[in-house]
């Protein structure tokens, strides 16, 4: 790793500097990004994962109860960086319709964050996973490490400052999470160094904890024995210290005993073994062999991100380092919830390897997805809660009142643009394109927002859900909706459908009502 960051230092030396505009009293703002980590992945959320850092940030700042996400990597980040939804800039379809785009380009008038936030003489740098139209040196970056492929070991190719780099063999020494980190490190640093007048905007977004489950032996072995008491003990635990904190969602959801992967991959079961799982059955009826193979599963996902935690902690280190610890605006969330996904990509999986290494290729799976999403329903790619609702850790010491707080405020990927742009001085009207859909989430901060009723919707995958205040409707790929109250039943276990019959379909009358008006939007 060491190398590596020599590496990097050496072609970082090669590079021009501009210099930007004065800094004005704006924060810094650093926004994290975790891929597939579900609700309860972290310690301050509930977890038994150790996250000192990220708890750290908690415990002194804000967490949200409440804020959602598309239920899908590509089409999260397209709206964080946007302040669209996803589908409003050609980033995800809508099913049922002939309009709109899936991974296609954005319009003119979506700018990324980094674009927007010039004028106010940010300079914006990335660090990580990309997963957006276009390439980050041509959309406002000044700076970016651009790891383009899962897997953990090694990198076949990978960008740096948008320049192809060769592959990095397989060593003890490179794992992906650190070099992202380093990366960040790096960069922080040397903007202490050549741009110490401006404020920065770092987007650092991890690939962990994505399968392939690759995890660093000694942080696996940490955690080898912490899941032998399976998911169903695990989640209940999980859940009992979520009261504890404050969370008060009451009942669990009941387990989907019968949803596994959202996609098929038969021969993976062959590749993987005897020990891998479908479904998330009850723990006590797993055999020797499955239990073995599933604990140590979750050993590897809970090593990736406690070592995700870790690189965290040296970028925090780094920050306060420059001094600016008390004006950063740091934002820690996830894409989407925890992935029953199991399949075998990449360098495929040789069981005869070490555990969690290079050679290997396991995914969490919808057992400890389950436990993952703690307490909510479904997974990643569905937009029940388990899908579609993640953490947000907001930690700002000048800027956020009050200390340690839970807020139920409902907030979506899609406001962190308006958010950004108001402590930056910069106006979010719209001369071109659509007004953001999304609000600030600044008076949350500051301790003044108050409850509001507000609209949502999503479409993924043929899957649909619209809120509205504390209802929700909600329908899986192909299936009737659902109508739940969120008030009094986040966890979704209580389907009011059959009996609100009229709500539903005021609901579903405006999900149709807001799509159509957003694809009428694109066709001008």
């Amino acid at each position: 790793m060491r190398s590596f960051s020599l590496v990097l230092a050496a072609l970082f030396s090669l590079c021009a500097f501009s210099v930007a505009a004065p800094r004005q009293g704006v924060p810094n703002v650093l926004i994290i990004l975790a891929d597939d980590l579900g609700y309860s992945d972290l310690g301050c959320y509930g977890g038994e994962i150790e996250t000192p850092h990220l708890d750290a940030l908690a415990k002194n700042g804000l967490r949200f109860s409440q804020f959602y996400n598309t239920a899908r990597c590509w089409p999260t980040r397209a709206s964080m960086m946007t302040g669209y939804y996803a589908q409003q800039v050609n980033r995800d379809k809508i099913a049922g319709r002939k309009f709109g785009g899936n991974r296609g380009g954005r319009p003119s008038w979506a700018k990324l964050l980094p674009e927007l936030l010039k004028p106010a003489g940010y300079r914006s740098y990335h660090s990580g996973k990309w997963h957006i139209d276009g390439k980050p040196m041509q959309t406002g970056f000044d700076r970016s490490y651009d790891v383009s492929n899962h897997g953990f070991f090694r990198l076949k190719f990978h960008f740096l400052d948008g320049v192809k780099q060769g592959p990095t063999e397989v060593s003890d020494d490179f794992y992906v999470t650190d070099a992202i980190a380093d990366h960040a490190v790096e960069i922080l640093r040397e903007h202490e160094k050549k741009h110490a007048e401006s404020p920065f905007m770092h987007f650092l977004a991890f690939t962990a904890p994505h399968f392939p489950l690759h995890a660093k032996p000694a942080d696996v072995e940490r955690y080898r024995k912490r899941y032998r008491a399976g998911w169903d003990e695990m989640r209940a635990k999980r859940h009992a210290r979520q009261k504890e904190l404050g969370f008060g969602f009451g009942e669990l959801s009941e387990v989907e005993s019968k949803v596994g992967p959202p996609y098929d991959f038969p021969d993976a079961y062959k590749i993987l073994g005897e020990g891998e799982v479908k479904y998330p059955d009850p723990w006590d009826g797993l055999t020797d062999v499955q239990k073995n193979f599933q604990a140590d599963k979750m050993a590897a996902h809970a090593a990736m991100v406690d070592s995700m935690d870790q690189g965290i902690g040296r970028v925090l280190d780094q920050i306060r380092k420059m001094g600016e610890w008390e004006d950063t605006l740091v934002l820690f969330l996830s894409d989407n919830g925890a992935s029953a996904e199991i399949m075998v990509r990449g360098d495929g999986h040789d069981p005869k390897a070490p555990w969690a290494s290079a050679y290997t290729y396991l995914c969490l799976g919808p057992g400890w997805s389950t436990v993952s999403n703690t307490p909510f329903r479904m997974h990643k790619t569905w937009v029940h809660e388990g899908g579609a609702c993640t953490p947000l850790v907001a930690h700002w010491p000048r800027g956020i009142q009050g200390k340690g707080r839970i807020s139920d405020r409902v907030g979506h990927v899609i406001d962190l643009v308006p958010t950004v742009l108001e402590l930056a001085g910069l106006p979010a009207e719209k001369k071109t394109g659509p007004a953001y859909p999304g609000t600030s989430l600044n008076p949350v901060f500051n301790g003044k927002g108050k409850a509001e009723v507000r609209d949502l919707w999503w479409a993924h995958d043929g899957h649909r859900a619209y809120r509205s205040g504390d209802w929700k409707i909600v329908s899986k790929k192909g299936k009737d909706w659902e109508l739940y109250d969120m008030g009094d039943d986040r966890t979704e276990r209580k389907d009011l459908a059959a009996s609100k019959k009229a709500k539903v379909k005021q609901l579903a009358q405006r999900w149709e009502k807001t799509v159509d008006g957003f694809i009428r939007d694109l066709k001008k």
